[in-house]
């Protein structure tokens, strides 16, 4: 019978951690990509418009 090995809580954190931090990077990567579409068509309406 095998026995069940419980994952020590250090790791759990780590693990937590490291989920979170990607989860905010990948976050702010569609942010920062959208900040910059929509700076890109303010720029594109200003230029047309002029």
């Amino acid at each position: 019978m095998k026995t069940y090995k419980k994952p020590s809580v250090s790791k759990l954190v780590a693990r937590f951690d490291n989920e979170l931090k990607n989860i905010l990077m990948n976050d702010l990567k569609a942010i920062k990509a959208a900040k910059d579409q929509l700076l890109n068509k303010i720029s594109a309406d200003r230029l047309s418009a002029a």
